[in-house]
């Protein structure tokens, strides 16, 4: 994998503490060589507005377009003579034929596999990535509950349902544990949850500085509230697939844990997608997880040169 350091990457330091930590989860080097690395841009077409083959005739002129290959409607995307970058230039994206989205933030809507006339949440939505992707394999029939918890992620969300076309949604304001007064079950849930964003170094240096094992698990416990609220509103034989851009295991493997060793009912799900993928901890800070936890999807950056990300896909049984 050759990778394109920043400009400024050696003046980056890294806190002891999060060295050290990463260096028991994972080659330390190939992990830091890859997050001070500019990342390549991907697209997602939207087929609510224009086909595949469509947008790529209609792009490939200027741009080389290259199979993203866990995702159908994926592309990674470079310009021609490699003089642009802005391809939120493009009228096309104006437009809504496609979405800006990295490749790896794809995969829990190709995992849940929302289907047309289903009833749907995403319970963290904002900014609308996951769910405009949603949105196009529902083929806007059904119910889709798109949901963030503050005004400011409203706007966003509103806008990129508004130009991707999506007119089968609902938008809603509040803190996602709250659905459970709401009565409603859901055949498919998406809980991609609010993280610490270890996994997007490459776009957001800011996270090293940001980062604290406190922040951490302050996270951790929003985070197990979200997903067991996803759980309890599933129909029975319902998919919930929990995600994040995260690479802390308390944030990913000890929330999934914590699930499935509360609800007999929760069965974590093989995923079978082409991608290469790293193992999931099993152990950390001398807690050990269920061996079920073998079954999660954990990505780290220097496996396929995306960001990083943690994927499960629970099947709720009657």
């Amino acid at each position: 994998m050759e990778t394109k350091p920043f400009h400024n990457a050696p003046e980056i330091e890294f806190k002891p503490k999060f060295i050290e930590r990463y260096s028991k989860l994972t080659d330390w080097e190939a992990f830091k060589q890859c997050s001070l690395s500019f990342l390549q841009r991907s697209i997602r077409v939207n087929t609510l507005k224009m086909p595949v083959d469509a947008l790529k005739k209609r792009l490939e002129k200027d741009w080389d377009l290259k199979q993203i290959p866990w995702c159908r409607e994926g592309f990674w995307i470079e310009h021609t003579k490699k003089e642009r970058r802005d391809i939120g230039n493009l009228i096309e994206h104006s437009l809504g034929y496609f979405y800006i989205q990295e490749a790896a933030s794809m995969i829990p809507p190709v995992i849940l596999e929302a289907k047309p006339n289903e009833i749907v949440l995403d319970i963290a939505a904002s900014p609308g990535s996951k769910t405009t992707q949603i949105a196009q394999y529902m083929e806007n029939k059904g119910i889709l509950i798109a949901n963030d918890y503050t005004i400011e992620r409203m706007k966003p969300l509103s806008i990129n349902l508004q130009r991707c076309g999506v007119t089968n949604s609902i938008i809603t304001l509040m803190e996602g544990q709250w659905f459970k007064r709401s009565g409603i079950e859901f055949d498919k849930i998406l809980v991609d949850a609010p993280c610490s964003g270890t996994g997007t170094i490459r776009k957001s240096l800011k996270t090293i500085s940001i980062w604290n094992p406190d922040m951490v698990r302050r996270l951790a416990i929003t985070q197990r509230q979200l997903i067991e609220t996803g759980f309890n509103l599933l129909k029975g034989n319902g998919t919930l697939v929990y995600s994040t851009c995260s690479l802390e295991p308390e944030e990913n493997e000890e929330v999934v844990n914590y699930l499935i060793n509360k609800y007999e009912n929760a069965k974590i799900e093989e995923i079978k997608l082409d991608i290469k993928r790293s193992p999931a901890i099993l152990e950390f800070d001398d807690k050990k997880y269920n061996e079920e936890i073998k079954k999660c999807l954990r990505i780290w950056p220097q496996d396929n040169d995306t960001e990083g990300f943690f994927v499960v896909k629970i099947l709720k049984t009657k």
